[in-house]
């Protein structure tokens, strides 16, 4: 999967690719699915969510330039398997999933798998986890109209963030780099997610 998906289509981080051999990803879908595991799309994993395909994991990683001391938050914790991937490369995790069985089953398979550095929480995800706040790396697993303003406020200064912007057809990953006079964004190109529900995203339908 790593070669051929990854680092074939242009992923240099080596850490990354580190992490994702070692990851088990057959272990975040239901087990009629492991054959399909490491295959380059995305699979349903209940509740209308799905765990993103491993390019779109590595591409969104990789624009966070983890180094191993950042505190990281993640919007939409879903499986738990980016939750896993970004515990291997920083030094926290904090995760917010907005379907409560979702994510007592991401939690429980994390402390499982001896993520201790992980914490899950059952929220909002588009107000952040401001208790936590400042991170140094914000990640966003679902499609949002426009980049939620809490997220900006909660990231530090120097920070970056990945989050697709769109509609509900499709959407362009946006880099996010926060300065002092604001933010830089870059788009990394077209990608498809479900949609970011909560009070600064979707509304639920």
């Amino acid at each position: 999967m790593v070669e051929e998906q990854i680092m074939a289509r242009g992923i240099k981080d080596l850490r990354l690719a580190g992490a994702m051999r070692k990851v088990p990803r057959h272990l975040f879908v239901e087990e009629a699915m492991h054959s399909q595991a490491y295959t380059d799309h995305p699979l349903p994993i209940g509740e209308k969510q799905t765990i993103s395909q491993p390019y779109m994991v590595a591409l969104m990683t990789e624009a966070l330039s983890l180094t191993g001391k950042e505190k990281v938050l993640e919007i939409g914790t879903g499986s738990g398997y980016q939750t896993a991937i970004l515990a291997e490369l920083a030094s926290k995790v904090f995760s917010v999933e907005r379907i409560r069985p979702l994510a007592i089953k991401a939690r429980k398979l994390l402390l499982e798998l001896g993520y201790l550095n992980t914490e899950v929480k059952f929220s909002d995800g588009t107000v952040g986890w401001l208790d936590e706040s400042p991170f140094d790396a914000i990640m966003v697993t679902a499609g949002s109209p426009e980049i939620p303003q809490p997220l900006v406020d909660q990231l530090k200064v120097g920070g970056r963030m990945a989050i697709p912007v769109g509609d509900i057809h499709a959407q362009d990953l946006i880099r996010i780099i926060k300065t002092e006079d604001g933010i830089k964004k870059e788009d990394l190109g077209g990608c498809r997610f479900v949609k970011l529900i909560g009070k600064y995203g979707w509304e639920v339908e």
